[in-house]
């Protein structure tokens, strides 16, 4: 899991990415508490804040063991990012 330390340390970037494949909310722990977000036609949405290119790389990793077709894979540089106590990213895209 990241920590905030280490967020502070590095440029955020918000991944967003679509599989094929369902997989429900309780997988959040297990893909370093990204969101997960099932979708219509079979597909799965998932986001989060990655710190560098070998913590993309283990979660993308994780998506092939299950299996799953990788749809796209989208980065957004962050200005902020915040996690609240509740677990849950919200994140304020920059312009």
């Amino acid at each position: 899991m990241i920590n905030e330390r280490e967020l502070r340390k590095h440029k955020q970037t918000v991944y967003q990415i679509r599989v094929k494949g369902r997989l429900d909310r309780n997988w959040s722990d297990w893909f370093d508490g990204f969101t997960v977000n099932p979708q219509a036609d079979d597909e799965t949405a998932l986001s989060g804040l990655v710190v560098d290119q070998a913590h993309l790389r283990c979660i993308l990793e994780r998506l092939l063991d299950l299996n799953l077709t990788l749809l796209s894979v989208t980065r957004v540089e962050m200005e902020s990012a915040e996690i609240n106590s509740g677990g849950e990213n919200r994140y304020e895209t920059g312009h």
